[in-house]
């Protein structure tokens, strides 16, 4: 994969959560999740990404989601769970995706909110169509995704640089 190539980011929260008594970061899905999860990765197979990368957050919730998600896939991307995910801001966020190889064109970051919302709307220099007004107005509830575009290599992904291509939440 050249640099010059744009690559894409697909950030999807985990879908809604249970709230046994369990410590935060061991909550599991909920019913409704566990179906959103699964209608996110029909979405995102729909989109057309041959996601090379799929980086997760070890909560329980975000493997859950993406371990439905994947499902749907036709071929599974490689898969990292990365506990850095949790609780980060979007700017941990970033930093761990500058760390991304090269040779990945597209991947998908599997996380929590605020950090997910926050990194979207902090790399969103520009937007397509009506994505950008869609988040704007929904937020980023659970099982939600946004999909970003940006040019040259992972070291140099920073705030305004990703274009909004697409956004998608369960109620769309």
């Amino acid at each position: 994969m050249s640099v010059a190539e744009p690559r894409r980011i697909v950030l999807l929260r985990h879908a809604k959560a249970d709230w046994p008594q369990v410590t935060d970061h061991e909550r599991p899905l909920a019913d409704r999740g566990r179906k959103d999860a699964a209608v996110a990765g029909r979405k995102l197979v729909d989109s057309g990404i041959p996601l090379d990368l799929a980086v997760c957050s070890t909560a329980a919730r975000t493997r859950e989601t993406w371990k439905l998600a994947v499902q749907e896939f036709p071929q599974r991307p490689k898969t990292v769970y990365e506990e850095r995910i949790y609780e980060a801001s979007p700017g941990e966020l970033i930093a761990l995706l500058n760390e991304t190889p090269d040779d990945v064109s597209d991947l998908v970051l599997i996380g929590h909110n605020p950090g997910i919302q926050g990194l979207a709307d902090i790399l969103s220099g520009r937007s397509d169509g009506d994505a950008g007004e869609r988040m704007g107005r929904r937020g980023f509830p659970a099982a939600a995704f946004a999909v970003l575009s940006f040019d040259g290599p992972w070291k140099s992904l920073e705030p305004g640089v990703a274009t909004l291509l697409d956004y998608w939440a369960p109620s769309e």
